[in-house]
């Protein structure tokens, strides 16, 4: 049996009138991946009424639902915190849109019992399930028995006093996982696992645009998460790459950083007057609203996860390296070009600032990761 390739990058989404531009630098590569994952970051329709409450409402036309399969994507996580931006019916236009397209889709539903639901792809009897949640939810976001919408896996944040006879100082922030949403995570994994050969955990989560920093929820997740069978952890959202770890030999993946993403402005050109959006730039300073890519530099490193699967079994794992261009389109790197090994170097100085475990080592015109020492 020949060995398969796992391919999996962050968050997808365009509103443009060349929809095909935004992958066509990266298609060449998608399209020799067995598994292509992506996070579909937008719902694929143009209908639905704007969420009240959503700060930046975003949606794709539905033809990129077919720009994204013949890209070379075929399974997708649509659990994320803009997936029901334009409500139930927009949700599940995307559904519908992605099915035709070819595409493989998990993550959100119409009931909760929808949501949890793996996307399961099989490709030469080895068969792929990738389970989807978002713990990055706007109120009414997350589906329930009766009412559509994500699959949560959802932290509650404490605020611990440092200096009790300091009033003012900073305090030291604890987050937990929700025990209900992490008990369904680990059955649904423990039912994936039962019935398909590698599990994929797909999670929406992670403190965005700051550099490196790593929630303690999500660390218990993750672990939580291999310990009830996931092969690998694919996280995503906060539009920057944040370092890697291993737990029982298992890549967790931090954040894959945007991938294929308009910016904010291509999706509402009055976003930089909200106020919204400047309480979100106050958590970078190198935004630049005077430049075609508003996002900090941070946003422009971005990677495509590249695992090999072999008699059904992740037994390397690793990414190729990107880098994010003024036009929002990635474009993978070749190892004689500086940023190859950019994105490695800051790979390495976030993992190491969050005391992660993970060494990185060129081979050819990828990047191996394994556990240090290992």
């Amino acid at each position: 049996m020949r060995d398969l390739t796992l391919l999996a990058v962050g968050d997808v989404a365009a509103n443009r009138s060349d929809l095909t531009a935004i992958l066509a630098k990266a298609a060449p590569l998608l399209r020799t991946g067995d598994f292509v994952f992506g996070q579909l970051e937008a719902p694929l329709s143009d209908r639905g009424d704007r969420a009240a409450h959503a700060k930046l409402a975003m949606r794709s036309p539905p033809a990129f639902a077919q720009v994204v399969a013949e890209a070379g994507f075929n399974v997708m996580s649509v659990a994320g915190n803009h997936a029901m931006d334009f409500g139930p019916v927009a949700l599940a236009d995307t559904l519908v849109h992605g099915e035709a397209a070819g595409l493989t889709l998990g993550g959100a539903g119409a009931n909760l019992a929808e949501a949890r639901r793996a996307a399961v792809i099989e490709r030469d009897g080895v068969r792929l399930a990738v389970v989807a949640v978002s713990s990055i939810l706007p109120a009414g976001y997350e589906a329930t028995e009766t009412r559509p919408g994500c699959a949560p896996m959802r932290g509650f944040t404490a605020y611990e006093m440092i200096e009790h006879d300091q009033p003012g100082t900073l305090p030291r922030i604890r987050t937990f996982p929700h025990p209900d949403d992490l008990a369904r995570l680990c059955e649904d994994i423990a039912l994936a696992k039962a019935n398909a050969d590698i599990v994929a955990l797909s999670i929406h989560w992670g403190i965005h645009l700051i550099p490196a920093q790593i929630g303690d929820y999500q660390r218990e997740v993750a672990h939580a998460a291999i310990d009830a069978g996931a092969d690998i952890v694919l996280g995503h959202h906060p539009h920057i790459l944040k370092g890697v770890e291993f737990h029982r030999g298992k890549a967790i993946f931090y954040s894959l950083g945007n991938f294929a993403i308009d910016q904010p402005q291509a999706f509402d050109p009055a976003i930089m007057q909200s106020r919204s959006f400047r309480e979100l730039m106050d958590l970078n300073p190198d935004f630049d609203v005077n430049n075609i890519c508003v996002l900090p530099p941070d946003t422009r490193h971005t990677l495509v996860v590249k695992a090999i699967v072999r008699d059904g079994a992740i037994v390397e794992v690793g990414f190729v390296p990107a880098w994010i261009g003024d036009d929002s389109a990635p474009t993978p790197l070749a190892p004689d070009d500086a940023r190859f090994a950019g994105v490695i170097d800051y790979l390495r100085q976030i993992g190491a600032s969050q005391g992660l475990d993970a060494d990185y080592s060129p081979d050819g015109d990828w990047v191996k990761v394994t556990p240090i020492g290992a």
